[in-house]
């Protein structure tokens, strides 16, 4: 079988790893196990780009129970946890991720990928869509359909349907209810500060936090920031209703161009480019800490921060300082990658457990209704959202309402008024 990862004989930590996971994700494992029975996914091949976590083995795994042939590639030269790919590898998905890779590296399994001639396509950000669009379009012609993880990936997606050049379907799982209000929010808010905490065991407390960017993600670290004691937690937005929501919410909101002389901990989380940049770099406190939430490593923009450092050293596993000609120091943590999955290991199984429930729910709806869907970037259906709600609060143990015959007839009647 091909595959290519570090090292297989990481294989035995690996299990151990994704037998936790598996603990804390009952709405994928009660799918899984459903559906490893009728395998309604036989003689599908899925082509998946993702953080190589023990989260994205157990839907890889449960895909391949499903009856799916699995091919699967990083979605981050820096996330792939490396006994995870080795346990992959042994357990029959082809796996081509190793943390650490090159550029080059990364863009050939992401390649090794779309030559498997997917069926069905899962993605973490649209590099491997935007490879099958550009550089192998004879495969995505006969792509039946894909799925995408991200807000950024999912923006992507849309500027190609836009132009007119989006060759299948895609299932925007990010824009799932179970999966933005969840993953995006309290995932990445959590995650986001495990990371910079293991890699500079600071005090958050007493800090002055920036977040820029008020979408769910930027939501999730304000509130985390919050709740772990941060002095105060300015937030960056261009967006008036977002920033009216985050004044709503309590929170100061400024330019960033005023937060840079006054943060303690830059948080990017805006899927733009160039968010902070040399002018706020300028600006800075010695000391400061920059970290980024956003999918690419070009929120934090480290052409700028090079060109304005005389110096600059590896002093921590994923902190690397950069000392400016004033003499001050900036700390960048994770080379501006996503700093959850690059110092920490990405999101809880807990989260996940929607979000990946909702990706196997697509990938099976992409099969069930092949030839039936535009080829537009669609939302997954509200059933199968709801769907994944109900499982997950059953699994919790928690009971809600069901509607009365007269309640449902009151609510889509057009005849009762006052």
């Amino acid at each position: 079988m091909e595959f290519k990862v570090k090292d297989v004989s990481l294989a035995e930590k690996g299990e151990l790893k994704i037998a936790w996971a598996e603990k804390h994700m009952p709405v994928l494992m009660l799918l899984r196990r459903k559906y490893s029975e009728i395998k309604p996914l036989k003689g599908i091949r899925v082509g998946a780009v993702l953080h190589v976590t023990k989260e994205t083995a157990v839907l890889t795994l449960a895909l391949l129970e499903a009856g799916a042939e699995v091919y699967l590639a990083g979605s981050n030269p820096l996330s792939t946890q490396d006994d995870v790919a080795a346990v992959l590898a042994e357990r029959g998905i082809h796996v081509f991720a190793w943390r650490g890779q090159t550029s080059d590296e990364y863009y050939w399994c992401i390649s090794k990928v779309a030559e498997s001639s997917p069926d069905v396509v899962i993605d973490d950000g649209a590099d491997l869509h935007a490879l099958l669009h550009e550089k192998y379009v004879n495969v995505a012609e006969n792509v039946v359909g894909g799925t995408e993880e991200t807000t950024t990936g999912v923006n992507r997606l849309r500027a190609l349907e836009s132009s007119g050049l989006l060759k299948y379907t895609v299932i925007a799982v990010n824009d799932s209810y179970t999966k933005y209000l969840f993953d995006n929010r309290y995932g990445t808010g959590q995650s986001t500060f495990d990371g910079i905490l293991r890699a500079t065991n600071i005090l958050v407390a007493g800090k002055t936090v920036v977040v820029a960017g008020y979408g769910w993600v930027g939501k999730g670290i304000a509130m985390r920031a919050r709740g772990l004691g941060a002095r105060r937690v300015i937030i960056t937005e261009v967006d008036p209703i977002k920033a009216l929501e985050a004044v709503y919410d309590g929170f100061e909101v400024m330019p960033m161009s005023k937060a840079a002389k006054v943060g303690d901990i830059f948080i990017t989380a805006t899927g733009n480019i160039a968010v902070i940049r040399k002018e706020h770099f300028e600006k800075m406190k010695d000391g400061a800490i920059l970290a980024n939430a956003g999918h690419f490593n070009v929120e934090v923009w480290i052409p700028d921060l090079e060109n304005l450092a005389a110096s600059k050293r590896t002093i921590m596993p994923n902190v690397t300082e950069y000392e400016l000609f004033n003499g001050r120091k900036l700390y960048l943590l994770a080379e501006g990658r996503l700093v959850n999955l690059v110092a920490a290991e990405g999101h809880p199984s807990e989260v996940m457990d929607m979000s990946f429930a909702n990706q196997f729910l697509a990938v099976k709806y992409i099969v069930d209704n092949k030839g039936r869907l535009p080829k537009a970037v669609i939302r997954i259906p509200r059933e199968l959202d709801e769907m994944v709600a109900r499982l997950k609060l059953e699994a919790m143990g928690i009971e809600i309402d069901n509607l009365t015959p007269q309640q449902k007839e009151y609510l889509f009647s057009w005849r009762h008024g006052t």
